[in-house]
């Protein structure tokens, strides 16, 4: 399965919190971040991914936290999405 799989529709049943906040921003016609689907998809997964980004953004680091955040900030808008 894909993102783009993920991110269709038919995919966000009651999948729990995520699939919750998925369909409360589409009826107000907006797109959640991507990474709301897999969250969604995977439950069990979150926490780990979810660590796994604080400590990419936060852990030791010769970049700063605000220069990570930039990078971010601009790899996603780059990409055309939400950060």
């Amino acid at each position: 399965m894909h993102l783009k799989d993920l991110m269709s529709p038919s995919t966000t049943g009651d999948v729990g919190r995520f699939g919750r906040v998925i369909e409360a921003s589409r009826k107000q016609g907006m797109e959640p971040p991507g990474i709301y689907y897999l969250f969604a998809a995977r439950p069990p997964a979150t926490p780990h991914l979810c660590n796994y980004m604080q400590e990419v953004m936060r852990g030791t680091s010769e970049l700063s936290a605000g220069q990570r955040e930039l990078i971010a900030a601009w790899t996603s808008a780059r990409n055309d999405c939400v950060f």
